[in-house]
């Protein structure tokens, strides 16, 4: 490949710039070799670099952290349909992707997307002595998994008190770790979250849409309704909306361009 690639950098779950979790995104005619992408990804050291080509009808679209590729990253996802839908085909209602995880559809909502994601399934742990190490000694009220782990602890303070220890976390088997616990009274949230990714180079995530695929569900069912106004608790802080559908998760939010930039690839 050798025509320069156009590379726009998103904040997403954000309506102002300099919140949210940023992600890059590179629209592309065809795919570059892996070689490249993870290079490319390297370099932005974000979170997460979005690759996206036509496929049909649809986009095919694939995810890199700074270490690794990862089959499902929500503001990434919605950082390309913000690429596609606002930049690249303004005149379209939605956008179709196809991802390792399968098919990822989002809409236009107002100013916002809905992304439509298959849901996680939260399968309860027993809380053991290596989470609790690995938590620096917090012992969690509750644990759940699947790709991910969830650790629930005992109030919003706790969560936003946590001082993640990455090298401990890194012993736990899972892409990420997230704490989480019910929000405070009065807050316009129902549930408060941090997340942490180790394992593939992100010490702490600022907003993460993939996680609520597991998040959002928990939450569900603990709270008895479909709907949860989620909050992430990072520096940048960020929110969403997750509707709960069976085995989909809908997952609402705004994301705004803070940059765009030509890229010199060298492979």
């Amino acid at each position: 490949m050798k025509s320069k690639i156009r590379q726009y950098v998103v904040d997403a779950f954000a309506g102002v710039p300099f919140r949210g979790n940023p992600a890059a995104v590179c629209l592309l005619d065809e795919w570059p070799s892996e070689t490249l992408m993870r290079s490319i990804a390297a370099e932005n050291n974000l979170s997460e670099t979005a690759f996206a080509v036509p496929d049909g009808a649809a986009w095919g679209l694939r995810f890199f952290t700074p270490s690794d590729e990862i089959d499902l990253c929500g503001h990434a996802t919605l950082g390309a349909a913000f690429a596609v839908l606002r930049l690249a085909r303004p005149g379209a209602d939605s956008v179709r992707f196809l991802a390792r995880r399968g098919e990822l559809v989002v809409r236009r909502a107002g100013d916002a997307f809905e992304m439509d994601f298959p849901a996680y399934e939260p399968r309860p742990l027993p809380v053991d002595e290596a989470m609790v190490r690995a938590l620096g000694g917090v012992r969690p009220v509750a644990a759940a998994r699947d790709r991910d782990l969830l650790f629930e602890l005992e109030d919003e303070d706790a969560v936003r008190a946590f001082r993640p220890d990455g090298p401990a976390l890194a012993t736990l088997d899972a892409t990420c770790v997230a704490i989480t616990a019910r929000a405070r009274p009065g807050g316009g949230y129902d549930c408060v979250s941090r997340v942490f990714a180790p394992r593939i180079g992100i010490p702490e995530d600022p907003v993460t849409g993939s996680t609520h695929c597991l998040i959002a569900p928990y939450w569900s069912r603990r709270l008895g309704r479909s709907e949860i106004r989620a909050f992430q608790a990072s520096a940048r802080t960020g929110s969403l909306v997750a509707t709960v559908d069976g085995p989909r998760v809908r997952i609402s939010a705004r994301a705004v361009l803070f940059s765009t930039a030509e890229l010199e690839p060298v492979g």
